[in-house]
């Protein structure tokens, strides 16, 4: 008798033998696809072009970085002579304005390279929100439920990266991003 209660006991606990899977609905493709985000937008036409403005912005920052350094080095050596000829007194009015013009255009020359870095960020937020609409398109024609970022992914079978395909696809409809150039459309996203 107690085995029969062991045996009893041993099999409420394991539950249903012949359990019926729970039906969801057909997914014809793979339910969940890996994405390379990195790489989506860095190899797309939109994210070269995005690279190609922010290099052409960065040289024309750092040029005139240079420009603005060297006439502070002339001015400062300039200064320097005069303090030889004037008193402490004449001379502190002309060192103050200096240091607060100095001090002024670092501040500004800071500003702008923080704003290209916004413009950088902004650039790669609207590529993709404007793919966000041939990602869905993608997800729909291969049959797949859900996108991960390949950079939470251990492995993935083959077929399951879909960066490849994202890509030819992006660069087909969205191209290069248009006429404008992209920095300016997201000037005004800019913090």
């Amino acid at each position: 008798m107690r085995l029969i209660l062991i045996s009893l006991a041993m099999l409420a606990l394991s539950g249903p033998v012949f359990a019926q899977p729970l039906s969801i609905g057909r997914i014809d493709g793979p339910p969940i696809v890996i994405l390379n985000q990195e790489r989506l937008f860095s190899e797309s036409l939109f994210g070269q072009r995005v690279q190609e403005e922010l290099a052409e912005a960065s040289s024309a920052l750092s040029r005139q970085n240079r420009e603005l350094e060297t006439a502070l080095l002339e001015e400062e050596q300039s200064l320097t002579e005069q303090r030889a000829t004037m008193s402490a007194e004449e001379f502190r009015p002309l060192a103050e304005d200096f240091d607060r013009r100095a001090e002024e255009i670092r501040a500004v020359q800071a500003e702008r390279l923080r704003r290209l870095r916004a413009q950088a960020d902004g650039a790669e937020q609207l590529f993709f929100e404007l793919i966000t609409p041939i990602l869905s398109g993608l997800l729909n024609d291969i049959g797949a439920a859900a996108v991960l970022d390949s950079r939470v992914v251990i492995y993935v079978a083959e077929g399951g990266d879909v960066t490849e395909m994202a890509l030819q696809r992006v660069n087909a409809e969205l191209g290069d991003g248009g006429e404008e150039p992209i920095l300016d459309q997201v000037i005004s996203n800019a913090p």
